[in-house]
């Protein structure tokens, strides 16, 4: 089995820009092309949310998205049917950045777990992230996953308690992801929150209890903050932004295209 694409991606040396994209938003056929943008304008790892009809940890722009994409046609067959196209170049260049796939249980479990599981890795992902999925209870999951070469994150929070940061270190198997203020996505206020150095503070206690690495998401919008979380973080993710900047679109070549100009405008 060759090694997962993460695993390969944390060992090296760098800042990580991670994109989070919510598959055929704003229109349907444009996942292929901004999925190539994105890697192209230099995404380190390309997030792909798995919409699912009540997204409860997410603000008013990824629930709008996950709303579109479900009415373009998105389910978890057809989103692993994406990636296995995005790996293969059908429809695009063929896309090699670390591929995360980032939803809700709920989809997994009617899905089936341990199908999900190989067909995702099948596919070409290379990661999971379920944010309703309790590490206390994870252990069955995260032993599959593994078995199989698949990457699983779990998520600390500003109200984390240290020996919690521990244990969620030891169980995400290369890094963790940092919510970098208590919301949903989108609509925390990152530049309020920072102001009174609670980020900064949050994240230098994230590092002194844990030993691998970690990202940080929730609020970055534009270049300054992504480097303000680099200099604490290990990488820093964007999602809610990319979606605003892209949500006028009205073809696949045009998302393509904003999708492009806006991930530059981060580098």
């Amino acid at each position: 089995m060759p090694e997962n694409r993460i695993t390969q991606l944390v060992r090296e040396d760098k800042k990580l820009l991670i994109a989070y994209y919510m598959p055929e938003f704003p229109v349907a056929g444009a996942t292929l092309p901004v999925l190539e943008a994105l890697e192209e304008s230099g995404a380190d790892i390309i997030e792909l949310g798995m919409p699912y009809s009540d997204p409860i940890g997410d603000g008013p722009v990824i629930q709008e998205a996950a709303h579109i994409a479900i009415r373009n046609g998105v389910t978890i067959r057809h989103l692993l049917d994406l990636v296995r196209r995005a790996r293969q170049g059908e429809g695009c260049r063929k896309i090699t950045a670390p591929i995360l796939l980032m939803g809700y249980c709920n989809p997994v479990i009617v899905y089936g777990i341990d199908s999900f599981l190989h067909h995702a890795r099948e596919a070409g992902v290379d990661g999971l992230l379920i944010p309703d999925l309790p590490p206390e209870e994870a252990a069955d999951f995260l032993t599959k996953a593994k078995k199989i070469g698949l990457t699983v994150v779990f998520l600390i929070s500003p109200v984390t308690p240290p020996e919690r940061i521990e244990m969620i270190d030891g169980l995400s198997t290369d890094f963790s992801y940092c919510l970098a203020v208590n919301g949903t996505t989108g609509t925390a206020k990152l530049s309020d929150a920072a102001s009174g150095d609670a980020v900064d503070d949050y994240l230098k206690r994230v590092r002194r209890h844990t030993r691998k690495k970690f990202v940080v998401g929730f609020g970055i919008k534009d270049k300054a903050r992504v480097e303000s979380m680099w200099q604490f973080a290990d990488g820093a993710v964007v999602g809610s932004a990319l979606l605003q900047y892209i949500a006028g679109a009205t073809t696949p070549e045009e998302c393509a295209r904003l999708a492009a100009g806006f991930w530059k405008t981060l580098r």
